[in-house]
């Protein structure tokens, strides 16, 4: 097994990091790992929307308009909200990028970005990789008590099906975690994202990660790849 490098993390600069995969993959989980290991924060974009819209900045009256109306907020508009956000002071050692790129517009415009400032590095992606059913199990199988508790029918079953084994209360399961709306997920997934995946990849700057592990072992697993993105990039 490999392991974990956090003792490496003070003297280490992460740079700019992206994490990749498909949904139930477990990137959030791993980016409050990352932050946590190197003081760096997590930039999403659906914080900075919310952020500029409850703030009233131009750039969030611009997109509050959008969303009134239903509409997408533009590339351009959620491309100048990141930019805003990367100029802030706590970026300076790296950032984890939450939601974004999402499209290869977007990744071909951080790349230009970020190599317009001498002092950043480029940006690295990793890619968390689960098996296809795995994944349907992981989500589909999701249930959860009122008080909050997760459990899954496969891999973490409650003593009584249906029953929280703590407090006895019926466990649910979300909407969001059908089978129907994972597979839209997912073909949203392969349109958008897997071309920014092939994008990185083709650029040496990327590593793919197996996410069907112990959390501990995947969070190992992006350190060491981190560690070697950054020391011999073009390998």
């Amino acid at each position: 097994m490999t392991e974990p490098v956090t003792a490496q993390a003070a003297n280490f600069l992460p740079g700019p990091v992206l994490l990749l995969g498909a949904p139930g993959v477990g990137k959030g989980t791993q980016a409050k790992a990352l932050m946590a290991a190197y003081g760096i924060p997590q930039i999403s974009t659906g914080d900075i929307l919310r952020s500029n819209i409850s703030n009233g900045t131009p750039l969030g009256k611009a997109a509050k308009t959008l969303v009134d109306q239903g509409t997408l907020v533009s590339d351009d508009l959620v491309n100048e909200m990141v930019a805003d956000r990367l100029k802030q002071p706590d970026t300076a050692r790296g950032f984890i990028l939450d939601g974004f790129p999402r499209t290869l517009n977007q990744a071909t415009w951080l790349d230009a970005q970020l190599s317009d400032d001498p002092n950043t590095l480029p940006v690295v992606a990793i890619s968390i990789s689960v098996d296809y059913e795995q994944l349907l199990h992981r989500i589909t199988g999701r249930r959860i008590s009122p008080a909050g508790r997760i459990y899954n029918i496969y891999s973490n079953p409650p003593r009584t099906p249906g029953i929280c084994d703590v407090d006895g209360s019926t466990l649910v399961q979300r909407p969001d975690d059908s089978e129907a709306v994972f597979t839209e997920r997912m073909k949203t997934f392969q349109a958008q994202t897997a071309p920014v995946i092939e994008h990185y990849r083709n650029q040496s700057r990327f590593e793919e990660i197996n996410g069907d592990q112990s959390v501990e072992q995947v969070t190992a697993d992006i350190e060491a790849a981190l560690i070697r993105l950054r020391q011999y990039p073009n390998s």
